[in-house]
This record gives C-alpha cells, sequence and structure tokens, in this order.
C-alpha cells in the first residue's frame, strides 16, 4: 500500500469523523478552530471550567488518559503532557514504517478530554482487523495524516485538540524521536521501552538518550504556568520517567513553585516494578527531578480478592503504604492523601477511580491557588 493511498484513505476517515459530529448533534463544537477555546456565553457551568485550576498532568498509558476522563469535569486549564517512546503496537509500527512519533497514548488523552468521551472512544479506537491495515485504530490513522498534511507532528496533535475541542490540551513532551536506555544491577546495558519494560525490576540506571533532546517550549510554560503538577499514574520507567528525563523538564520541576503530586499506582507492573513498593517508586522520581513530590495519593481501599489472585499469577501486587513508609516520607517533607482510588472497569480489569482522584487533585490545587494569593 502505498503512502499516498494511506494518507487519501485516513482523510476520507477524517471526513467521517466531521460527518458523525454533525449526526451526533455536536458540529457545534468545532464552530471555532482558533487557539483559544471558546465560551458558551449562556452556560455558566462551561464557564467554570474555563476558570478553573492550570493543572499540568504527566505521565502515558492508561492511567494518565484515566485521571484526565475525571479531571476535565472541573476545569479546562488541562496540560496532558505525555511520553513518546512508545514501541508496542500500532504506534509502534507507524514509528518504524513512517517516522513518526508513536501517537497511540496521545490519542487516548485526547479522547479522554473530549466531551463525549464514550462516542469518540468508538470511533478513535476502532481497530482494523485484516489487510495490510491489520492492528491499526482509526484515531492513530488520523494522527498520522494529520502528520503528513501539516508537515509536523506538534501541528498534528494541536489541530486534532482543536478539531475535538477537548477541555484542555494535549502535548508530546518533545517531537525528537528519544530512545530510553537503561542498565540492570548485572551491568547489562537494555535498549527501548520493550526491553526496559522487562527489565525495570533490577534497572540501576535509566537515561534518553540523546541526551541533548528537547521538550516542546509550551510544556515548559505549562509548568511554569500551573496551579499543580501531577505525576502519573502510570508506568515508571515507560510512562512517567521518560518525561522527566528530558534535563529541561526535570530543572523545571526542580524550580516549580507549585506542589508537585504523585498517584501510587494501585498494583506493581509485572517485570517493570515487579518487587517495588511506593517508595521505590518515588526515589526514582526524586533522583530525576531533585526534589521529592509534595503529595502522594495512594490507595488504602481493599482491592477484591478475586482480582488479588489473578493479578498475582502475572506479577501484579497491591501496593500500599506501611506505617513506617508513610512516616518516612513525612520527614521528606512529602504528605500522604489515602483514598478509595479503586474501580472496576467492564467487571474485568482494575482502574483508578478517577473522580476520587480528581476531587483529591482539585482540592490540592485551590490550596495551592490560594497560598500564592496571601
Amino acid at each position: 500500500m502505498t503512502p499516498f493511498f494511506i494518507v487519501l484513505l485516513v482523510c476520507i476517515l477524517a471526513a467521517i469523523l466531521f460527518v458523525f459530529y454533525i449526526y451526533t448533534g455536536r458540529v457545534k463544537d468545532m464552530k471555532n478552530f482558533a487557539p483559544k477555546h471558546w465560551i458558551k456565553d449562556n452556560n455558566s457551568s462551561d464557564h467554570k471550567l474555563t476558570l478553573g485550576a492550570n493543572i499540568v498532568t504527566i505521565g502515558g498509558g492508561t492511567g494518565l488518559s484515566t485521571l484526565l476522563s475525571g479531571l476535565k469535569d472541573y476545569t479546562r486549564n488541562i496540560t496532558a503532557v505525555v511520553a513518546v517512546t512508545d514501541e508496542g503496537g500500532s504506534s509502534g509500527r507507524l514509528r518504524q514504517e513512517w517516522g513518526m512519533l508513536p501517537p497511540g497514548d496521545i490519542r487516548n488523552c485526547i479522547v479522554a478530554l473530549a466531551e463525549n468521551d464514550s462516542s469518540l472512544n468508538s470511533l478513535l479506537n476502532f481497530r482494523f482487523d485484516r489487510g495490510e491495515l491489520k492492528g491499526h485504530n482509526l484515531g492513530n490513522l488520523i494522527l498520522l495524516a494529520t502528520t503528513e498534511m501539516m508537515g509536523d507532528f506538534q501541528r498534528a496533535v494541536e489541530e486534532l485538540n482543536k478539531l475535538l475541542a477537548i477541555r484542555g490540551k494535549v502535548l508530546p513532551v518533545t517531537t525528537e524521536t528519544v530512545v530510553l536506555k537503561g542498565q540492570t544491577d548485572e551491568g547489562e546495558c537494555v535498549s527501548g521501552e520493550l526491553q526496559i519494560s522487562e527489565n525495570g525490576y533490577h534497572l540501576a540506571k535509566l537515561w534518553i538518550e540523546p541526551s541533548t533532546a528537547k521538550p516542546l517550549d509550551a510544556v515548559i510554560k505549562a509548568v511554569d504556568e500551573a496551579d499543580l503538577i501531577v505525576l502519573g499514574p502510570g508506568s515508571l520507567f515507560t510512562s512517567v520517567l521518560p518525561n522527566l528525563l528530558l534535563r529541561d523538564v526535570a530543572m523545571a520541576l526542580k524550580q516549580s513553585s507549585v506542589p508537585i503530586v504523585y498517584v501510587a499506582n494501585l498494583v506493581t507492573q509485572p517485570k517493570e516494578t515487579e518487587g517495588m513498593n511506593i517508595l521505590s517508586h518515588i526515589d526514582w522520581i526524586a533522583s530525576v527531578i531533585g526534589r521529592v513530590p509534595d503529595y502522594v495519593l495512594a490507595n488504602q481501599a481493599q482491592i477484591p480478592e478475586e482480582f488479588i489472585a489473578r493479578y498475582s499469577k502475572i506479577g501484579a501486587n497491591p501496593l500500599y503504604l506501611s506505617n513506617r513508609e508513610e512516616k518516612y516520607l513525612k520527614s521528606l517533607g512529602t504528605t500522604v492523601i489515602y483514598g478509595d482510588f479503586i474501580s472496576i472497569k467492564n467487571g474485568a480489569y482494575l482502574r483508578h477511580n478517577s473522580r476520587s482522584l480528581s476531587d483529591n487533585i482539585i482540592i490540592l490545587a485551590e490550596e495551592s491557588i490560594e497560598k500564592r494569593r496571601v
């Protein structure tokens, strides 16, 4: 299949997306393609969202998109900074065949911030099951087509942000091609997200190449203007840390005067963080950015036994803070906030409760705003 044919096909699919918006009565969301979000003068709730706290979330994968789906009900001023080191699935194939940055996590975050994410989710996540497009989903291909037409991945993401009138914006942390590198405690060098994930539990060092890679100016600007910065939830070595390993991002976080919140994962990730506790996660983050998070959101609700049994078989064990670990974090100046952060998706998957997380994050953001007003 020629590149021209694929771009033509995806352009047609993009047109279908436009018709979909008209059919569902949401074409009004697309009336303004200017960079600033429009405000409905007669809708006080929408106006309130526009005046909400400036929150920067940093991560990738399922964890970040889950959080965003809850935060969007509180504010439009969300900047989701997403890692670009994904090598698997459709994203990996597009990265290898087209030389584009992996679009999968970015697509998921855009869908999560859309006004009606359930409608968009089924459309943009439609996955082809045969032919040369087998394994690809529509959202990734639309991003590919937009990148080809715009000539730039960043502009493509910005256009999709505006097209879907999302509550906030999604940014790749960088538009440079970067690769995760690591060294295990046995001295073995590993390269790429897949190998890092396989060996995360005994990594001694982690870095990114090229080491001179620069984040987007918009990412640093968002961090500088934030009321609150949230790290995670998500895979430690392959979703959260890849963003922080860019020197300018790490420096901006270290120098930020606003609180940094770390959302602890519910369970360990097979091989990647197997055998690690929450403190180990925080140690890695602190070693990269030069400061410990000001707050840690940690689940204290009991995970159903059936999920513990099933997840433990693959090396995913519950993550809880002990009293000793909490006291240690307190000695470092970190406040632990406990909650029931568990949600069961489709009766089969353990996920964070986006509403409960968002409630706590918004409270912290409002406190941050009040403190800086004094």
